[in-house]
């Protein structure tokens, strides 16, 4: 399975490298720009996310159609094309078009589809766990990489760096990545849009995704100019900021992960993620010196990793199977939103009320955001069986819908031919289960 995933994890994590490492430094290189503010910093930073957001939908309808190689294709040369507008761009009108075609190229859907295609079912938790792991990876080296190489070749070599890493992905896609099968699964029901806007739950994480994806990137804006205009650093020296926030959050995320998916306590650990902006922005309000400055960064990074590794985990398991791909990408589409407003809003705001008032106003929408996941709750824990299509009565099957049975979600997967029964494992036992419906 790791031969299959891993080629495609890399080129999806290749992308956002190419994203997140000019983040550390791009607020500073937008600045020296004719006519900048930080409004147009916040528009360069978060522009990519609202072309991702309008293009994530089409780019997985045409993989429907063409497949899913040549959609993956066409994205990364759109984001190659993107870097390079950035990379020779000397007007902020021109490295915002830049990266409005970076974030144009929105692949990660169909990255995600293929990787569907390529593994069975019992093993695609694992995969996904793999392709988000390898992320984490690449923004954790981009948050090292991105100053350093920012700061000694200049801004525009991590757009031709960028450029090149999607070209090279684009090699490793047709030598390395097989032709993947076309699945089909035949579920008892059609996705419906609206039941799963107004799920309490799902909106509740929603807005969660959103909020924690505007706070990262008001953080990426404001770090630079604080500490190079307000405490005379030098470009050089943002690692000394990023990589112990990055050491911090990785330290944080595997407890994170354990207590959450072994434990079931998902609700818990948001909670503590929030907290821990809370307190973040609390200092950045209250405390004006450069040590408070990189605690609070420090802070963030903490409770952002604490997030990130399982928050599209808790919303889909607020759904059903055949309501997944949808229930993702309005969940994605929500922090495609936030990383975009984060950028915009902040930087208007920033402008406006300066960086303690709108730390203070953070503060009071993270106390609001604790309340509002106080109400969440823990999604049960379901068990998983797969029966194969030949032992099935056919005439049965009906009997995994009696409440007695404790089934949550049942479909068929037609080209594994299997059926996979998800159900409450405190209340139900597998040998009944599949003594209810086989020959």
């Amino acid at each position: 399975m790791f031969k299959q995933i891993a080629p495609l994890s890399a080129i999806i994590s290749l992308r956002f490298f190419g994203l997140f490492i000019v983040l550390p430094t791009i607020s500073i290189y937008v600045m020296s720009m004719p006519g900048a503010n930080t409004t147009i910093v916040g528009l360069v930073i978060g522009g990519y996310a609202i072309t991702q957001m309008i293009f994530q939908i089409p780019f997985g309808a045409i993989s429907d159609k063409i497949g899913r190689k040549p959609t993956i294709t066409i994205g990364l040369i759109i984001f190659a094309i993107g870097s390079i507008v950035s990379g020779v761009a000397t007007q902020t009108d021109t490295l915002i078009i830049g990266r409005f075609l970076q974030g144009a190229g929105a692949i990660g859907a169909v990255v995600t589809a293929m990787i569907t295609d390529l593994v069975v079912e019992e093993k695609r938790t694992k995969a996904m766990a793999i392709m988000g792991g390898m992320i984490a990876a690449s923004f954790a080296l981009a948050m090292v990489l991105g100053p350093i190489i920012g700061a000694s070749y200049g801004i525009s070599s991590l757009f031709y760096l960028t450029a090149f890493l999607s070209i090279l992905s684009i090699v490793l896609l047709y030598t390395v990545v097989p032709n993947a099968p076309k699945m089909i699964h035949n579920y008892q029901e059609k996705a419906k849009i609206l039941p799963l806007i107004f799920d309490k739950n799902l909106v509740k994480m929603n807005l969660t995704n959103m909020l924690q994806k505007a706070l990262m990137t008001f953080i990426f804006m404001i770090s630079p100019i604080v500490l190079i205009q307000s405490y005379g650093w030098d470009k050089m020296d943002m690692i000394w900021v990023y990589l112990p926030a990055m050491v911090a959050g990785v330290f944080a995320m595997a407890p994170a992960s354990i207590i959450a998916e072994k434990r079931g306590r998902y609700k818990e650990v948001l909670i503590i993620g929030v907290l821990l902006f809370g307190v973040a922005f609390f200092m950045l309000g209250f405390f004006n010196t450069v040590e408070y400055f990189i605690a609070s960064i420090i802070l963030f990074f903490i409770g952002f990793n604490m997030h990130e590794p399982i928050m599209q985990s808790v919303a889909v398991k607020f759904t059903k199977t055949y309501q997944k791909g949808l229930s993702l990408g309005i969940f994605n589409s929500f922090g495609y939103f936030g990383t975009f407003t984060g950028g915009v809003a902040g930087g208007y705001l920033y402008d406006r009320f300066g960086l303690d008032s709108l730390s203070l106003m953070i503060v009071g929408l993270t106390l609001l955001w604790l309340v509002m996941l106080f109400f969440l709750t823990n999604p049960k824990k379901l068990q998983t069986i797969y029966i194969e299509k030949t032992k099935i009565d056919k005439q049965n099957l009906d009997r995994l819908n009696y409440s007695t049975m404790y089934v949550e979600d049942w479909y068929e997967n037609e080209t594994e031919g299997i059926i996979v029964v998800k159900f409450y494992d405190d209340k139900a036992d597998e040998q009944t289960i599949i003594k209810a419906v086989t020959l």
